[in-house]
C-alpha cells in the first residue's frame, strides 16, 4: 500500500498543478524578479522547498495524531479508512472539473488557518535573501488549496507520522514540474495538465481508488 500512496500523492500534486499555477505561480514569478541577483530557478527552488517544507510538517503533525487515536480506537481507525476513501472520490470529481467538491474545505481553510498566517507576511518582506525565499515559501505553504487539506486527510491515516511526512512530500514533489518551469513550458505543461483527456483519466484513477479504499475498509468490518 505503501507505494501505492505515494504514487497517488505525486499525481494529485501534479494533477493540481494547474491550480498551484494560478495561486502561486504569481508569486512564484515576483519572488524571481525580487531576487535578481539570484539565478531565478534558484529562487523558485527556494521558494517551492518551503512550501514543501510546511506540507511535510502538517503531514507529520496530523499522522501523528491520527495513529495515536485510531490506536486508542479501533472505530477511529475505521472511519478515518472510510473518510480517505471519500475525500478520494471527492479529488477525482474535482479534478475532471464535473463539481466544485472541495471549494468549500478551502473556505474553511482560509477562515480557520490562513487569515492568520498571512499576517506573518510583514516578518518576511522585502524578499531579499535566499533565506527568505524559503520562508516565504514556508509561509505560503499553508495558503488554503483543496487539494493540499484533502491529502492531509488521507494522511491522517498514516500507519506513522514519518510516514504522514513522506505522502505529503510526495504530493509537494507532484507540484514542482509546474512551479520550476517557466514561459513556454509552463504553458505546455499546464496545457497537458488541463486537457480533457488527462483530467478525465486521472481523475477517474481517483475516483477508483476511492472507491477501492471504501471496499477494502468494508471488507475488513464484515471480517
Amino acid at each position: 500500500m505503501m507505494e501505492i500512496n505515494f504514487a497517488s500523492a505525486f499525481l494529485m500534486g501534479l494533477m493540481g498543478s494547474g491550480h498551484c499555477l494560478a495561486m502561486c505561480g504569481g508569486i512564484a514569478s515576483s519572488l524571481q524578479l525580487a531576487q535578481s541577483k539570484q539565478p531565478p530557478l534558484l529562487v523558485a527552488f527556494l521558494y517551492n522547498s518551503g512550501r514543501l517544507l510546511s506540507y511535510a510538517t502538517a503531514g507529520l503533525l496530523v499522522a501523528a495524531l491520527g495513529a495515536s487515536l485510531a490506536k486508542q480506537h479501533t472505530g477511529f481507525a475505521i472511519a478515518l479508512s472510510y473518510l480517505s476513501g471519500v475525500f478520494m472520490l471527492l479529488v477525482g470529481l474535482y479534478i475532471m472539473r464535473l463539481a466544485g467538491t472541495l471549494n468549500w474545505l478551502e473556505k474553511l481553510g482560509n477562515f480557520v488557518i490562513w487569515q492568520r498566517i498571512v499576517k506573518l507576511n510583514k516578518h518576511i518582506l522585502p524578499i531579499d535573501t535566499k533565506a527568505k525565499a524559503l520562508a516565504y515559501g514556508a509561509l505560503w505553504g499553508w495558503l488554503p488549496c483543496g487539494l493540499v487539506y484533502s491529502a492531509l486527510i488521507w494522511s491522517l491515516q498514516a500507519k506513522s507520522a514519518l510516514y504522514g511526512a513522506l505522502t505529503m512530500v510526495a504530493f509537494a514533489l507532484g507540484t514542482f514540474p509546474a512551479l520550476l518551469v517557466a514561459g513556454q513550458s509552463a504553458q505546455i505543461l499546464n496545457k497537458f495538465l488541463n486537457h480533457t483527456v488527462t483530467r478525465v483519466a486521472l481523475g477517474n484513477l481517483f475516483v477508483w481508488y476511492g472507491f477501492y479504499l471504501i471496499i477494502i475498509t468494508s471488507n475488513k468490518l464484515v471480517d
